[in-house]
């Protein structure tokens, strides 16, 4: 079977675990970024139709598109080709750029993720440059995507990426939630919180949205740059507080700044959730039930520590009758313990081991094909254990020292699909035979 995971055939050993990766394929094929802009964004004349949202383009002057974060570049890529002569321009910064891109009309930059460096703070001092020169003529079309938050860095002057690089490894590290880094991240750049908004007023905006938050709050999604954001200063200063967070940091490199709150720069924005989990967890509920099992979407919105989570996953599977496929979506986090190496979806996994029964499996995966690493995440069921016996690996002591990439790369019972082409947040599958 050719599709988005390279080692299918290595891991489809027995038939359980072939309907589990059956189901998670169709599941990343459902939300492949060019294939979803392709057929749901049509222009027809002068009318530019995104889903169920239609524009004319009759006294649009300038029509421009800026992008920010993962696979906005085949997003942009399939939107160049829409708008054929309607398009003046545009730039896009993404995490990965090929040498050979699509791109003709839109300029295109490489960032860093998971953490700011100076070249986002380039490409982005470049959107918010690009954006003054637009007027009420104008169209600004939006894409934006999980990842951009990190992209869209641009500190006030003082301070700097390596300030907020730390605080986000202090935060990760302590657990905290995508709220509360993205809170204190719309207070730290000039391109975040509603600040692309502004920068593009007068101008009609646009923003397509591809969303990696559990529940989809436009608000975090990217650190809302088109959205008009709701927390302040204070918010952000009671989270560094929280994290004691100045304990790592320089004081005077720390500059939190206001987020625009003037009703006038977000009347003329049209923000619209185009792509979320939910996407992909009906075409997975869907490729179980043509398999033959109940299928059940328990939640787009999982949230938690991610070796709890797995416990209450597993638990919840033993009840079901055999037969059943539960679906969760969303985005865990993990305290670091011991300084070791993985993702939160191999924690979870690894996790999942600990009580996972016979005719039981369960697998999480990153949706960017990324966790944390070159794997997108594991299998957890009697068969890995069987490899981890084999290799005398002891499941607690790798879950209680972080070091699911070490134990995942021993047992060969990792999922690997490069990169993705798209990114909703995690996605997790159990099954019950």
């Amino acid at each position: 079977m050719k599709g988005k995971i390279k080692n299918f055939k290595e891991l489809a050993n027995t038939d359980l675990r072939r309907t589990l990766l059956e189901v998670v394929e169709v599941g990343l094929e459902a939300i492949d970024t060019s294939d979803v802009i392709r057929e749901d964004i049509v222009l027809e004349g002068d009318m530019f139709t995104i889903g169920d949202n239609k524009y004319s383009l009759k006294d649009i002057e300038n029509l421009y598109v800026i992008g920010a974060g993962k696979c906005v570049l085949e997003a942009t890529e399939v939107l160049e080709e829409v708008l054929g002569d309607r398009l003046m321009g545009g730039f896009v910064v993404d995490v990965s750029v090929p040498r050979k891109h699509k791109l003709k009309k839109i300029k295109c930059s490489e960032g860093t993720h998971p953490l700011p460096s100076s070249a986002n703070v380039r490409a982005s001092g470049y959107i918010q440059k690009l954006l003054k020169d637009t007027t009420e003529k104008d169209m600004v079309i939006f894409v934006i995507s999980g990842g951009g938050s990190t992209l869209l860095c641009l500190p006030e002057k003082g301070g700097d990426c390596k300030t907020e690089a730390k605080i986000l490894k202090t935060l990760s590290s302590k657990g905290a939630s995508i709220e509360e880094i993205n809170t204190l991240r719309k207070h730290m750049s000039l391109v975040r919180g509603g600040f692309l908004a502004k920068h593009a007023y007068p101008a009609k905006v646009v923003s397509i949205i591809l969303s990696d938050v559990p529940g989809n709050d436009l608000e975090f999604i990217a650190s809302g740059p088109t959205v008009k954001d709701r927390t302040t200063v204070q918010d952000a200063e009671e989270i560094i507080k929280k994290y004691d967070l100045l304990k790592d940091v320089k004081p005077h490199t720390l500059k939190l700044i206001e987020t625009p709150k003037e009703d006038k720069y977000f009347k003329n924005v049209d923000n619209i959730m185009f792509v979320s989990n939910q996407r992909a967890l009906n075409a997975m509920a869907q490729k179980a039930k043509d398999l033959g099992y109940r299928s059940e979407i328990i939640t787009t919105a999982m949230t938690g520590e991610a070796r709890d989570v797995a416990q209450d996953i597993v638990k919840e599977l033993h009840k079901k009758e055999s037969g059943t496929v539960l679906l969760y979506g969303g985005e865990t986090t993990v305290t670091i313990k011991v300084k070791g190496k993985g993702g939160r979806n191999r924690e979870l996994v690894l996790s999942a081991l600990l009580t996972i029964g016979e005719g039981e499996v369960l697998a999480s995966v990153a949706s960017d094909g990324r966790d944390n690493s070159e794997y997108a995440g594991a299998i957890a069921d009697v068969e890995t254990l069987t490899h981890a016996k084999a290799k005398e690996l002891n499941v607690l002591w790798y879950l209680d020292n972080n070091q699911s990439d070490k134990f995942f790369k021993e047992t060969k019972d990792y999922i690997m699909t490069g990169d993705t082409g798209s990114n909703v947040s995690d996605l997790v599958i159990a099954i019950k035979k």
